[in-house]
């Protein structure tokens, strides 16, 4: 059997706690499936896109990522509309690319993840799904402006002592700095329509899952129909916020007032000022208009099963060979 070749990108600095020491044993489970793989570490997110650049160019037909949504969204970006694959060893702080695959993360209790998610994606299947862009910023998962775009502005990046607490982290800051949040001004366009308003949340959502995958904001969001689901949450005030967080646990935020949900391949967020922005978990600061738009089925990825998941179109209607 002749091996498929694949680069595994690890970054160091990915997660609550070092993922090296069980590198070796997560290629060996890929090697025992017919990948030949060569391991690379990045020191930051430019060496870590020039690692895939150089995955693609080399015509490798997988490329691993060890880290968390941060470093999957990055390597996503160049993969986009090569024949290469992306396959996530998930080693990160949150990991909801994983957790909507339905691979165990690297943490205390399941220390031979890696191996065990190197195992189901090497014997696995390759699916297309949709890249978004947010003003030419690709993204995998979601992008938005709003609250939790300012609470990923005021928190990465994060030392790794904080990512070992980073739920509860996560939620003192977003609580500390929802004190005094009143909102955004925004038009939002998409098509012949527009909705003006302010809002605490306005995001584009390519999968259910959001704020770590303890919650899910878009229902019925599927990572391969050439749409972007868009949320956009009303309110001004600390009261506001709580209410809309205490709905979209109960889920009954699909129906409230002062939520306006639309499914587009092209909308246009319109402010007076720049907007703090996160894409996939990421912080941006960006100069309005904040455009979006889909690159339809543009990325390769490696998922457990055939089916995929919760996130993805029935394998009939997606159309994947």
């Amino acid at each position: 059997m002749a091996e498929r070749t694949a680069k595994l990108l690890y970054n160091p600095m990915a997660g609550r706690f070092p993922a090296a020491p069980f590198l070796e044993r997560a290629t060996r489970a890929l090697e025992k499936f017919g990948w030949e793989v060569d391991v690379l570490g990045s020191r930051n997110d430019r060496e870590l896109r020039q690692s895939a650049q150089e995955s693609v160019e080399t015509g490798c037909e997988a490329v691993f990522v060890v880290g968390g949504d941060g470093s999957v969204g990055q390597v996503a970006s160049v993969l986009a509309g090569s024949d290469t694959a992306l396959g996530v060893l998930p080693a990160g702080t949150a990991n909801v690319w994983a957790q909507e695959l339905g691979l165990p993360a690297l943490d205390w209790i399941h220390l031979f993840a890696l191996e065990q998610s190197a195992e189901r994606l090497a014997g696995g299947s390759i699916r297309n799904v949709d890249i978004g862009l947010c003003n030419d910023h690709a993204f995998l998962l979601w992008a938005g402006a709003g609250l939790d775009a300012h609470v990923v502005n005021s928190i990465e990046p994060r030392e790794r002592w904080e990512k070992t607490f980073a739920l509860v982290h996560y939620a003192t800051m977003a609580l500390w700095n929802s004190l005094g949040w009143d909102g955004v001004d925004l038009v939002a366009r998409s098509g012949s329509q527009s909705w003006e308003g302010r809002f605490l949340v306005a995001v584009a959502c390519n999968i259910p899952a959001y704020a770590g995958g303890l919650i899910d904001m878009a229902p019925g969001a599927k990572v391969d129909d050439g749409l972007l689901d868009f949320w956009l949450l009303g309110g001004k005030s600390m009261r506001d916020t709580l209410m809309r967080v205490a709905q979209i646990f109960m889920g009954t935020h699909v129906d409230a007032p002062g939520v306006v949900h639309f499914r587009a391949a092209e909308a246009v967020f319109e402010s007076r000022s720049a907007l703090p922005m996160q894409c996939d978990g990421e912080p941006y600061n960006m100069d309005a208009p904040i455009e979006f738009a889909v690159r339809k089925r543009a990325l390769k990825v490696l998922v457990p099963s055939e089916e995929g998941g919760r996130a993805f179109s029935p394998k009939s209607e997606a159309g994947d060979e």
